[in-house]
């Protein structure tokens, strides 16, 4: 996969799972409107809104970029065709991970290019480490993959928002899904870090819950290429299923476990490690499941990220895991800038909620041209993406969420079961 290198400017879910979740530079750069229509609070009709994404091209989340990444581009793209009154100049820059720590540079130039919004970080981790500097800033962050539940009890100035739900969504669905299958014993190998302990003690949770027993629990660091420990620990319990939290380690610990006499069909994956892996990964994973958020995705969606990720010289995208969840970020992003009649990050915010549908009043759309039609007519639109209908609460989490289960057929590719 050639994920795209260092900056570039553009112009450019047992079953479906809801949730209520109530339980993710400098001050003032920003664009001002060049004019506005006539008629008091209508919005302004030229924009040019100053985005960034952080988004992992490198380290162990690189796998998510290309979907992430073609769902920005495809999003900024077709907001910019649309000419409806905004024009968001595009900045891309690297996340990395919390080991390699790319972010720390990318971050800079981002606020240095006077980005008053920025998608990403994927990683929980990474954006613990980042959003205290952005609130400070007065950008606007929102995240198509944060699922730590730290995020929705976060001091933001109501600056921080995400497309994904919390891990006590992802992690209730799993260790539900375990216990239906009939597992008693569990082992988890997890990786110590926000996103990776939030999960750990969400299925631990559920599991136990339903009477079953968590009978090993071990992580490892971020970075780390060893995990004969953490199998060993897990083998030593002979535990029903294990689950693996884990980023692209997976593919180092599946063979481990699998030679330990440990088979695939008791694997449980999450969405950081849920992908098409085919012969990227020594033995068979047949059997094995896993969740990841979001509906099944329209064959017209992925044609169309296709289409734009691979014209911008890229291989194809091989798995769309957050994909819709990015697009929806940035045309939210652009409905409540439109909305706002600003480009400054806090006027953004104020209106991410009215035009989620968090308001209760607006009139639903499916496309951002067809919900800047309706702003600009001078009413209030309700957007529901690809990803679902979102809809943020007060704590700029969405409402409506929905998790995927998949399994792996022989070739080691997923399938969606429900």
């Amino acid at each position: 996969m050639n994920a795209l290198k260092g900056s570039r400017t553009a112009k450019v879910f047992a079953g479906i799972a809801l949730i209520s979740a109530s339980a993710l530079v400098m001050a003032g750069c920003s664009n001002t409107p060049a004019e506005e229509t006539g008629g008091g609070d209508k919005p302004a009709t030229d924009l040019t809104l100053k985005l960034g994404s952080l988004l992992p091209q490198t380290g162990s989340l690189s796998f998510l970029g290309p979907p992430m990444e073609s769902g920005v581009g495809l999003a900024v793209s077709e907001i910019n065709e649309a000419d409806a009154g905004i024009t968001i100049d595009l900045t891309a820059e690297d996340e990395g991970d919390t080991d390699t720590k790319a972010y720390e540079t990318s971050i800079t130039k981002l606020q240095g290019a006077d980005v008053t919004a920025i998608i990403g970080a994927a990683a929980s981790g990474v954006s613990k480490l980042i959003l205290d500097g952005n609130v400070s800033a007065g950008i606007l962050q929102i995240s198509a993959s944060n699922t730590s539940p730290d995020f929705t009890a976060w001091d933001d100035e109501g600056l921080y928002f995400r497309t994904a739900p919390s891990d006590l969504l992802q992690g209730e669905v799993l260790g539900n899904l375990i216990a239906e299958d009939g597992a008693k014993t569990l082992g988890i190998i997890y990786q110590n870090d926000a996103y990776g302990t939030g999960l750990n003690d969400a299925i631990t949770t559920t599991f136990e819950g339903t009477g079953g027993e968590v009978v090993s629990s071990v992580s490892f660091n971020v970075g780390d290429a060893q995990f004969d420990a953490q199998v060993e620990s897990i083998k030593a319990e002979n535990p029903d299923a294990v689950a693996i939290v884990s980023f692209d380690q997976f593919k180092t610990i599946a063979p481990l476990l699998v030679n330990a006499g440990i088979s695939a069909d008791k694997f449980y994956l999450v969405d950081g490690n849920l992908s098409d892996y085919g012969d990227e990964i020594s033995v068979s994973l047949e059997g094995a499941q896993g969740t990841k958020a979001g509906p099944a995705l329209a064959d017209d969606f992925t044609d169309r990220l296709q289409t734009y990720w691979t014209g911008e010289g890229n291989s194809e995208v091989k798995d769309f895991t957050y994909a819709a969840e990015a697009y929806d970020a940035v045309v939210l992003v652009a409905l409540a800038s439109l909305a706002a009649g600003s480009t400054e990050g806090a006027d953004i915010a104020a209106k991410m909620q009215e035009v989620s549908g968090g308001s209760g009043d607006g009139e639903k759309c499916t496309s951002f041209a067809e919900c800047a039609k309706i702003i600009n007519d001078g009413g209030t639109a309700d957007y529901d993406g690809y990803s679902g209908d979102v809809t943020f609460d007060e704590n700029g989490d969405p409402q409506g969420a929905s998790i995927g289960i998949y399994k792996y057929a022989a070739d080691n590719m997923i399938e969606r079961t429900n």
